[in-house]
């Protein structure tokens, strides 16, 4: 089954990029850890497709770790959705300030039925600037993925937009945009594509 792991400070630009894919893939998935209650020892999974929760759960951590707890749920969740055989395509949306490549590479260790195809991290362009030059902690505004989480806001978001082979970033004022009318989006790795 094709993954694709989308990730991003920016939650609402994250999440509309996850919608999207769900909206305009026919049989996708998106797999989703909420680390945001990591404090009182919770993460949260949800499987949804585009019109529902498909299913929804807690998730034990590990070691104190909320990332642990993602690290050690994340390839069997995606094993029993590949399982299943009911899904063309596995969207993980990770959380706010979880790193793309540990995921990445977790899933294409996996091999077998899975096969990791792409890496997006989806931004807001007004907040890229603002979220590179800050020097707060990760922990001091709630968004450390574990106690020990000592990663500044820029250190976390400069490492998301190192590693993808795309970058979305989502346009202020609009929900999203239709199937012909794609986000504006910069593939780092890559060549520009030639204008149509």
């Amino acid at each position: 089954m094709p993954v694709v792991i989308v990730a991003g400070l920016h939650a609402d630009a994250r999440r509309a990029a996850v919608e999207e894919i769900l909206r305009t893939t026919p049989g996708s998935v998106a797999l989703h850890h909420d680390v945001i209650r990591a404090a009182d020892s919770v993460v949260y999974r949800t499987v949804r497709d585009a019109g529902h929760l498909l299913s929804g759960g807690e998730v034990p951590q590990v070691d104190d770790c909320a990332c642990c707890a993602l690290r050690a749920d994340l390839v069997p969740q995606l094993l029993r959705l590949a399982d299943e055989g009911r899904h063309q395509l596995a969207v993980v949306e990770l959380w706010d300030s979880v790193e793309p490549q540990a995921m990445a590479a977790l899933v294409a260790a996996a091999g077998g039925p899975l096969d990791l195809t792409g890496v997006a991290t989806a931004v807001d362009p007004a907040l890229v600037l603002p979220y590179l030059s800050n020097g707060d902690d990760l922990a001091d505004v709630g968004l450390a993925a574990a106690a020990t989480d000592r990663r500044t806001v820029a250190d976390a978001f400069a490492r998301q937009l190192e590693y993808p082979t795309v970058i979305r970033g989502r346009r202020r004022g609009r929900r999203g945009t239709g199937p012909g009318e794609p986000l504006a989006e910069r593939r780092p790795t890559r060549a520009p594509a030639p204008p149509a």
